[in-house]
């Protein structure tokens, strides 16, 4: 067997590189636009703040397993690497597949919501109607060239899209605020336990959960991030209670803008526009015509994000021999991963044209089905990297610490299981489409998944000597 060494990505990104990447993944300006009128309209109410509070305790003890074990899981695989170092080979390259296509799906549903928001933009201010999918390429191709270059720009790009996209929604927050609310005052309902059960918490769980997309790719980052030890951990801590603060807030100030009841009616009447309308009334049409703008940022930097972290996993896939071994090399300049890169953008673009030649609308087919579908796999890939934290340390003992290794891991690992349930009895409406066709799409995670660990049996089959008597242990982490 070959001692080279594969080559590794290189870096120096510190915990607010990390956490900008990954806050711009979750687009902040996207979900209290689309997704918080929705979660008004068919959860919980005036009190659907609450479930974003819900969903950030499950994800905050997840995230307190897979930070412990990124401590002694050098690879920058993120989920795929945790799962193969504790459940084997074939479970990591199920999780492999089912990570790629995952952010593939989810990154294909934000162009085409892109696609269409840029159309609307475009049209409103006189210009001319272009099919979505133009935009969608033009939007690829910024991306793909940032993406091939070093990290670092990519990271530069992202702060200065999310400062604007999270500032005019901080700046509504606090105008709402300091005026009291609207005609019924600042809203309580999400802190009354009658009124978050009141409606339907199960699709509200469901909306908030899909929310949180992107704050686990931390970890993918190792190899690029100034001493990943405490770089990691503290990314992934500081992403998700970013997030979780900043959804629970904004979803507040737009409930109390309106009143509890009106709030609801407003999301009924007019659930796309509801944030850019509570924006004008609050703060002036420029700061409306503003945050249109803004969402259009937002949608493009959570493609960047997302690019980047698929062109990870196409490099630590690649190295591995699980892709072909060119999506492993690294750019001589630049420092990164050119060739997974490109693949990437490639998939994207065939990806948007398979859309464009079907006919599919980019909102009510492309962004709702690939959304969708991305919350499952996301959620069941979280699930997975909780069992294999826990299975780790029972086998290794590297950290003895209950709370990290087994008791947080393991509530987390419960109440992600009754999110993937819900958004499994839930998932016709996620989508927006028929029973059958949940069933179609729904299967596409776990399909891909068993043709990873499929995969990964047949090739271990061929590159296993047939002597061998006993598989020869993977490595726990050779520092220790």
């Amino acid at each position: 067997m070959s001692t080279e060494r594969a080559p590794a990505l290189t870096g120096s990104l510190g915990v607010g590189s990390i956490v900008f990447m990954v806050v711009a993944a979750a687009a902040p300006l996207t979900v209290i636009s689309g997704v918080v009128p929705l979660g008004i309209l068919l959860g919980d109410g005036a009190a659907f703040p609450a479930t974003f509070v819900i969903c950030c305790v499950v994800l905050l003890l997840f995230a307190v397993g897979y930070s412990a074990m990124s401590r002694h899981v050098p690879q920058a695989g993120a989920f795929y690497a945790y799962v193969q170092e504790a459940l084997g080979r074939t479970a990591g390259q199920g999780a492999a597949y089912l990570a790629l296509t995952t952010y593939s799906v989810i990154q294909l549903a934000v162009y085409g919501y892109l696609g269409a928001v840029t159309d609307g933009l475009v049209r409103g201010h006189g210009g001319p109607a272009l099919p979505w999918w133009l935009w969608a390429g033009a939007a690829a191709a910024a991306v793909g060239v940032l993406g091939y270059r070093h990290i670092e720009l990519s990271g530069k790009v992202l702060g200065v899209l999310l400062l604007g996209e999270v500032g005019i929604v901080l700046v509504l927050d606090a105008v709402v605020t300091a005026r009291g609310g609207g005609p019924s005052g600042l809203s309580t309902a999400f802190l009354q336990p009658e009124r978050i059960g009141s409606g339907s918490l199960g699709i509200g769980i469901v909306f908030a959960i899909a929310s949180y997309l992107g704050f686990e790719a931390t970890a993918v980052f190792r190899d690029e991030a100034h001493d990943p030890q405490r770089t990691i951990p503290r990314a992934t801590y500081l992403s998700l209670l970013l997030i979780g603060g900043f959804y629970t807030l904004s979803s507040w100030a737009v409930v109390s803008a309106w009143g509890d009841d009106q709030a609801v009616k407003a999301a009924g009447a007019d659930p796309s526009g509801m944030l850019i309308t509570t924006i004008t009334r609050y703060l002036g049409t420029a700061a409306g015509d503003v945050a249109q703008v803004l969402l259009l940022s937002s949608l493009f930097a959570a493609l960047l994000s997302f690019h980047n972290v698929l062109a990870r996993y196409g490099f630590a896939l690649g190295n591995s021999g699980a892709l072909p071994r060119i999506c492993g090399g690294r750019h001589e300049r630049h420092g990164s991963p050119h060739a997974a890169s490109l693949l990437q953008s490639a998939s994207a673009v065939i990806l948007v044209a398979v859309c464009a030649a079907a006919g599919l609308d980019p909102v009510t087919q492309v962004f709702a089905w690939m959304s969708g579908t991305a919350t499952l796999g996301a959620l069941l890939l979280m699930g997975l990297t909780c069992l294999s934290v826990i299975v780790f340390f029972r086998r290794t003992r590297l950290d003895r610490r209950p709370w990290q290794t087994l008791l947080a891991p393991g509530l987390g690992l419960l109440g992600l299981c009754l999110c993937l349930w819900l958004v499994a009895t839930n998932f016709p409406l996620l989508i927006g489409g028929s029973t059958a066709l949940a069933v179609t799409i729904g299967a596409l995670p776990p399909t891909l998944f068993a043709i990873g660990a499929v995969l990964a049996l047949v090739r271990s089959r061929r590159t296993e000597p047939a002597t061998s008597a006993q598989p020869v242990p993977m490595p726990v982490n050779e520092a220790v």
